[in-house]
């Protein structure tokens, strides 16, 4: 029975162990990229992701920097190289945490950013993609402030391009903004992004 206890005891000892290592890898990386350091903070995240392979959010942000990064990226070669890092870590993430809010969101932002690197080619191949998952993304979570603001922005998009109305759009901006302040992540490390870009894109619509 001693032996039954001890193995217990070290089992959740070694559990323990094993969650506190990766909260103190993931704070370690996620302060590193707000330090501005997306690179380094990457190869950390990937270290994370390299052990704890059932766990979606390491690469779930390493999807995120790369798309984040590429968004801003004037070199189409590098913007290229960050696209292909992102959806090779968003690969992991859509077999891990199928039907996630969270992940389906990644997964529309980085067809969005393919998009923005070529529209002429991109636009029409992915347009219909991307709303695809949005949409579904909305089914699941409607009241997830990403999900309604990530839509509502593609949308303005698609307005402004075909010369339509974006009021309804800017009404669902201003509905994600609220849903921001009441939105609580399952933990310190899951996603909770997007306030400050959901009110940047509410001041063009004024």
């Amino acid at each position: 029975m001693t032996k039954i206890i001890t193995i217990i005891a070290l089992f959740v000892a070694s559990v323990v162990s094993a969650q506190g290592q990766f909260e103190q890898g993931m704070g370690k990386a996620l302060q590193t990229w707000k330090e501005g350091k997306p690179s380094e903070a990457v190869a950390q995240l990937e270290r994370i992701a390299s052990v704890e392979k059932t766990n979606w959010l390491p690469n779930y942000y390493i999807a995120f920097i790369n798309t984040t990064q590429a968004f801003g990226e004037k070199d189409k070669a590098k913007m290229e190289s960050l696209l292909t890092v992102a959806q090779k870590a968003q690969d992991v993430c859509n077999e891990l945490a199928q039907d996630n809010p969270e992940v389906l969101v990644m997964q529309a932002m980085i067809h969005t950013a393919w998009i923005v690197y070529d529209p002429m080619t991109n636009g029409q191949k992915l347009s219909g993609d991307v709303m695809y998952i949005l949409n579904k993304a909305y089914k699941i979570a409607p009241e997830n402030p990403r999900v309604v603001f990530q839509k509502a922005s593609f949308e303005i998009g698609m307005a402004q391009y075909f010369g339509q109305d974006t009021k309804p759009m800017c009404a669902q901006i201003e509905k994600a903004i609220e849903l921001f302040a009441t939105f609580k992540p399952e933990t310190a490390f899951h996603p909770s992004w997007g306030l400050d870009r959901a009110q940047a894109e509410l001041k063009k619509c004024k």
